[in-house]
């Protein structure tokens, strides 16, 4: 069987800044930071004091009187669930399609966090005279706290579940845990189904909240995360020399991937064609990513193949084969220097021609649903013409020193507007994962 092309025909999103898509887009447009003290938990003692949280979420504003059968789960997949309906409700799907070939793929972190009674149960079962672990005092603690359906709960893969039972999918269903490259990866190999012909509809992205204690101080202990404690709002500054980690961030972004000839059958709208994806390992280390960047450059170059790109073509005005990159672009040292060194091995010359910037300067990061929320960013830069700023960038750093578009959006429309994107997804333990969108057109016998 040939292989079959694969659009969006439905984005939704659970942001810092918001879920409405045009709302949000306007915010990042407009260069708003979502980044402030943290509510979640008293973060006084800690050593980073803020995040970019998710305000006042309510499951029932997307669900109505059915968030009632999703009570029991976490945050993260109450995420998933809002944004699922808004993807689903803009593609159209409710009653157009076989459920039997629609699937689910998700990056999705872990769900609930029963924190209280795990920590009371470890208090309980230290014996601080002889310094070791009490263990039956420690489990007669632990079960009076147990609850079973927060331990169900936090399977990562029942976000998945809820999802499929929320919309009635039974075709293949997934879960991945990549880290930070989890909801590109999703993405990518959800659309790899469609086009192996395992299913018509996925819908795939990715969910996720570590605005919790564990989550938070186990990053504070790797000093992987800022602590511009004075100054939460220009904390993220990916690309800028001064930037010292990354903001811990909390959503969702869902996208409903959609078999070219399915769509246009039911007379869906569009909205771009996923090209092509490429996924590879770093095989380096599990707390730092090759500082060649061997590992970003083959996603990105295999993203590219996939979709028949030369990264050193121009067209006819001059203008580079790729028109934008939402960068992985997290804050931290290593991180933005290497991806910038990927960069540059797959475009060569041409590297600082291509704008490459990021928006977790804006809405910090998601962790597993990074990924998703910025390829909904190319979504709606092709859409509109125009591609998000790095804010919080005023002393480039030249180990970085390409197109980040500091400061300010730019408006691409004179030039051509946005045709394809790239969007990089790198994960702790050396995971990296591209995907490339572009402005659909149908092929001249369509």
């Amino acid at each position: 069987m040939a292989s079959r092309r694969v659009v969006i025909t439905g984005i939704g999103w659970v942001t810092p800044l918001g879920d409405d898509i045009d709302a949000v887009w306007d915010r990042l447009v407009k260069g708003h930071s979502a980044i402030g003290p943290v509510s979640r938990f008293d973060a006084s003692t800690c050593m980073t004091t803020f995040a970019a949280e998710v305000k006042d979420f309510d499951l029932s504003k997307y669900l109505g009187d059915r968030a009632n059968m999703h009570a029991r789960a976490g945050l993260s997949t109450g995420f998933a669930l809002g944004a699922c309906k808004s993807a689903w409700d803009q593609s159209g799907l409710e009653g157009q399609v076989d459920l039997d070939r629609v699937g689910v793929y998700l990056g999705a972190g872990e769900g609930v966090l029963d924190y209280d009674p795990y920590m009371s149960a470890n208090f309980a079962g230290w014996n601080h005279e002889d310094r070791k672990l009490d263990a039956p005092a420690w489990a007669t603690k632990a079960f009076e706290g147990m609850r079973p359906e927060a331990e169900v709960e936090q399977e990562p893969q029942l976000t998945a579940s809820h999802l499929a039972m929320q919309f009635g999918m039974r075709g293949p269903t997934l879960c991945c845990m990549t880290a930070c490259a989890a909801s590109t990866q999703a993405i990518g190999e959800g659309a790899e189904i469609i086009r192996r012909g395992d299913a018509d509809v996925m819908v795939a992205g990715g969910s996720h909240s570590m605005i919790h204690p564990l989550g938070m101080t186990g990053f504070m202990r790797l000093t992987a995360m800022s602590t511009r404690n004075d100054d939460p709002a220009t904390a993220s500054r990916p690309f800028d020399s001064s930037r010292d980690g990354f903001v811990m961030g909390e959503g969702a972004g869902i996208l409903i991937l959609e078999e070219l000839e399915h769509a246009k059958a039911r007379g869906a709208t569009i909205l771009a064609e996923l090209a092509g994806f490429g996924s590879t390992a770093d095989a380096y280390r599990i707390t730092d990513i090759h500082p060649e960047g061997k590992g970003g450059a083959g996603a990105m170059n295999a993203a590219l193949a996939q979709a028949g790109l030369d990264a050193t073509a121009t067209d006819d005005t001059g203008r580079p084969s790729v028109h934008w990159i939402n960068a992985h672009g997290t804050g931290t040292q290593e991180n933005d220097k290497t991806e910038s060194a990927a960069v540059r091995r797959v475009f060569g010359e041409r590297a600082g021609d291509v704008p490459f910037s990021s928006i977790k300067s804006m809405m910090g990061h998601l962790i597993q649903a990074a990924g998703a929320v910025e390829l909904i960013s190319c979504v709606q830069a092709i859409r509109t013409g125009v591609i998000l700023p790095t804010i919080n960038l005023t002393d480039v750093d030249p180990l970085c020193g390409l197109d980040h578009v500091p400061g300010e959006a730019r408006d691409l429309n004179e030039a051509g507007g946005v045709d394809v994107c790239l969007s990089n997804s790198f994960g702790f333990g050396g995971q990296n994962d591209t995907v490339c969108v572009r402005k659909f057109v149908a092929s001249p016998d369509q």
